[in-house]
């Protein structure tokens, strides 16, 4: 049997009831307003509401008839408030989805006056009628909640109903502003779940769960607004995206939700446990059976759905026709898409063509990899950070614990960013003083359900051990667990949920996508080496579940290299937008948070941040950590996307040290350049590279004029208007680059532009502009739209040209989206 929504829920056996004037709430069908407003809806001509809150729960009950109102050709206009935030942004969002421009949408404007209406009108051919009261548009509010309503007829009573019809009027033309994207997106952004909307949600989640027939699945909060961002990023011409949402949002439900319209659709995730969540997720929200997997030990192709492993699919001998042909499906999503610098991943991404791809991420923006970016075509639509969802009611609050740690850290080697696991073994192994400090602390706080996050299976191994000596059971998880404590990742999670353990110690097993919501808390028992990995264990814990207020987190610090890092982490802001840190200040915590260092651990981080190193140090230590990672010397790219966020932005900041404004200099600087780039250097090459590391990048109308001389490698002395116009045209038909066209533009607009007026702004705008500041390297010839001047010819075949030129071009082209994503942000 089809699962039914909530209003369809709502009208069974709503045909036997009878009309009445009079709604008092309650159990009693008849006396409740929605059947009445329904019945009313479907024969008005047209339709006024005036009340102070929209919820979520309320607009999903009456959108299917407001709709079928609209397609009977009547009118709708809705005016509420924004008065302390009680209207739902999620609200509107499905207002605007779903009816589109059809609905005339309004806030109140006037600050001077409170705005408490709530009064429905139905216009019929002969009459009105005026439902007058207490309900606002909730779920409870229009069905068992204790609401007084009343209606009358402008026949019955029309001196009063003129009254307030004419008084509706007036504060929707007068005293409103109209809700259009721009507006609802300001609001969105600035919206916080108020504390009185925590009772109201209780009201209709109690409703929800007095229902005999199962809920279909359907798209709540920023799960709607994301929906509406890819629909409006595919109607601009976008072919892939990128959503940024923090663990606990439901990205996968979202992902079912945006695919549900395409016929063939693929899901891309690293772990088999999180191919099945998510296949349970995609059955509910399509309804169907029809899907498969394609793994290590199955290799499905022939259903709608296919749940792919990275491992399996990544491999050249299944990426090909015998399985898959490269367009066979026309939706793809990649999830933890932060992986996708990865070789598995890229090779699907770059084998697949879908009609469209989207990936997600749970990964603060740029922490993990910044040219991910690139393979989505730098397009974002949508983006919730951590902080947000607290804000938003989506995650719970964090109490967040700092415990000073004596452990001592400084003879230990850090090698590519970490400590080695040996050392750190040798360090926690058999550490008494460690265990107890531990045990204590958890006992403080109290947990019914906790992960504990270790730093390798001997010590997840023994803090099972040390816990279940001392009576609170728990188990290690980790990857080919055969420890006396260890057990099995599934057989773990539902002992944790019934109660038969405590705690869960675990070594890289639940950073991602493996979701028990009703942990109570967690425990970093390892040094914090990296902003995602902190991010993603802390959001472990922070799904909603019944019962749950907020999330205990005991964070264990000691003296260890990035001990301070997380200050910033917890606030939301790097810490180049935060350049100090004051122990007073509680303004930038999610709201409900609370954090709270040992008063040790501010005098540690003080003492720490007085050794800080150089910014010129720091960019140093950067290259050679991701020389040894990558195992080769780091392009300009490989920086960009390696290079931790905070010294990156001080890096570009100070023109004096940023590498990337003469990354050839700067190699020559540290002794890295090769034999050949040596040469390279000693001619005109160095001074035109560095000509194209420098040229004014306000807009970006000179990378595709450069990619055309560039021309895949193939490096051109000159460029012909066909071959100028091929660049320029590929380059602004990717994605959503149409839009740095011109201010405003719409893609409607850009398809229209004819290629003689692209060849004029092309002409006008980047040749002209390079003709003038790079005048000592393009010249304009007769043949030729723009050329390179006769001495570039002895180096126009050097490898190291293309190489050069090529990395410029595409980290101009990064930072460029970086900067203009970071606009539209804040």
């Amino acid at each position: 049997m089809a699962e039914l929504n909530s209003a369809e829920k709502m009208n069974i056996g709503y045909e036997n009831e009878s009309s009445t004037d009079v709604m008092t709430g309650g159990p009693d069908r008849r006396r409740q307003l929605y059947y009445q407003l329904i019945a009313s809806m479907k024969k008005a001509e047209s339709v006024d509401i005036i009340v102070s809150f929209l919820m979520e729960s309320g607009v999903k009950m009456l959108l299917k008839e407001l709709e079928n109102t609209l397609k009977r050709g009547a009118k709708i206009r809705i005016l509420t408030g924004n008065y302390l935030g009680i209207t739902q942004p999620s609200a509107l969002y499905l207002i605007k989805r779903k009816l589109g421009g059809r609905v005339d949408l309004r806030f109140y404007c006037e600050k001077g006056r409170s705005f408490h209406p709530k009064s429905y009108i139905f216009h019929y051919a002969n009459h009105s009628e005026l439902y007058i009261g207490s309900s606002n548009i909730s779920r409870s509010a229009l069905t068992s909640g204790i609401e007084w309503n009343y209606r009358f007829s402008s026949k019955k009573d029309p001196e009063n109903y003129e009254d307030f019809f004419h008084t509706f009027e007036d504060l929707f033309e007068n005293h409103s502003i109209i809700i259009d994207d721009k507006e609802l997106k300001r609001y969105s952004q600035n919206w916080h779940r108020p504390a009185v909307a925590k009772d109201l949600e209780r009201y209709d989640f109690e409703q929800d769960t007095e229902d005999k027939i199962k809920p279909l699945f359907e798209p709540r909060g920023a799960q709607i607004e994301a929906l509406c961002a890819l629909e409006d990023t595919r109607a601009e011409g976008a072919k892939k995206a990128l959503i940024c949402a923090a663990t606990g949002i439901g990205k996968t439900i979202l992902a079912a939700f945006d695919s549900k319209a395409y016929s063939k659709v693929l899901f891309v995730a690293h772990r088999e446990e999180i191919l099945k969540q998510a296949a349970d997720s995609f059955r509910n929200v399509r309804n169907s059976e029809d899907y498969g997997f394609f793994t290590g030990d199955e290799k499905c192709t022939d259903k709608s759905v296919i749940f792919a492993s990275v491992a399996t699919l990544g491999k050249t001998e299944y990426l090909n026709e015998k399985y898959f042909a490269p367009d066979y499906f026309n939706y793809a999503i990649i999830d933890e898409f932060h992986h996708a610098v990865n070789d598995q991943y890229r090779k699907i991404v770059e084998y697949f063509k879908p009609q469209f791809l989207l990936g997600l991420t749970a990964t603060p923006e740029r922490m993990d990899g910044k040219n991910i970016y690139e393979i989505c075509d730098y397009n974002v639509p949508y983006e919730i950070s951590l902080k947000d969802g607290i804000n938003k009611g989506m995650l719970v609050p964090f109490h967040y614990y700092g415990i000073y740690d004596e452990t001592d850290y400084t003879k230990l080697h850090v090698v590519r960013g970490k400590y080695v696991e040996e050392e750190l073994n040798k360090t926690y192994i058999g550490n008494a003083y460690r265990h107890d400090l531990i045990y204590k602390y958890y006992c403080k706080y109290g947990s019914k359900r906790a992960l504990g996050f270790c730093c390798s299976r001997k010590h997840a191994e023994e803090m099972a051990k040390e816990f279940s000596r001392r009576g609170v059971p728990s188990a290690a998880v980790y990857s080919n667990a055969d420890g006396e404590f260890s057990m099995d990742r599934t057989e773990a999670i539902e002992k944790l949920e019934s109660g038969k353990i405590k705690v869960i110690f675990s070594v890289d097993m639940f950073n991602e996508g493996v979701d028990i919501p009703s942990v109570d808390m967690v425990m970093f028992l390892r040094p914090t080496e990296s902003p995602v990995v902190f991010l993603q264990q802390l959001g472990r814990g922070l799904r909603r579940s019944k019962g749950k207020e907020y999330l205990n987190v005991l964070d264990f610090i000691g003296n260890y290299e990035k001990a301070g890092k997380v200050r910033y982490l917890l606030t939301g802001k790097s810490k180049a937008e935060k350049s100090t840190y004051s122990v007073a200040d509680k303004t930038d915590y999610p709201d409900d948070c609370l954090v709270d260092f040992d008063m040790r651990l501010i005098d540690l981080f003080a003492e720490m941040d007085k050794k800080q190193q150089t910014i010129k140090e720091q960019i140093r230590n950067e290259y050679f950590r991701i020389k040894e990672l990558l195992g080769k010397q780091p392009s300009r790219m490989d920086l960009f996307t390696y290079m931790e966020d905070d010294i990156y932005q001080k890096a570009i900041a100070r023109s004096g040290e940023n590498p990337f404004k003469k990354y050839l200099g700067y190699l020559d600087e540290l002794n890295e350049l090769t034999e050949e780039q040596k040469r390279f250097c000693q001619g005109i090459g160095k001074e035109f590279i560095k000509l194209l590391e420098n040229t004014n990048m306000t807009k970006v109308y000179k990378m595709p004029v450069l990619m055309a001389f560039y021309n895949h490698g193939d490096v051109r002395m000159e460029v012909t208007e066909t071959e100028l116009l091929a660049s320029w045209k590929e380059f602004f038909s990717t994605g959503t680059n149409w839009k740095d066209l011109d201010t405003g533009i719409t893609y409607e607009q850009y398809c229209k532009i004819s290629d003689k007026d692209h060849i004029k702004k092309i002409i006008k705008m980047p040749v002209n502009f390079l003709l003038k500041s790079g005048e000592e390297f393009f010249v304009k010839r007769e043949e030729s739209v723009l050329a390179l001047k006769d001495e570039m010819k002895e180096i126009i075949k050097h490898p190291v040209l293309a190489e050069q030129m090529k990395d410029v071009i595409e980290y101009r082209a990064m930072d460029y989206y970086r900067r203009r994503y970071q606009m539209q942000t804040d």
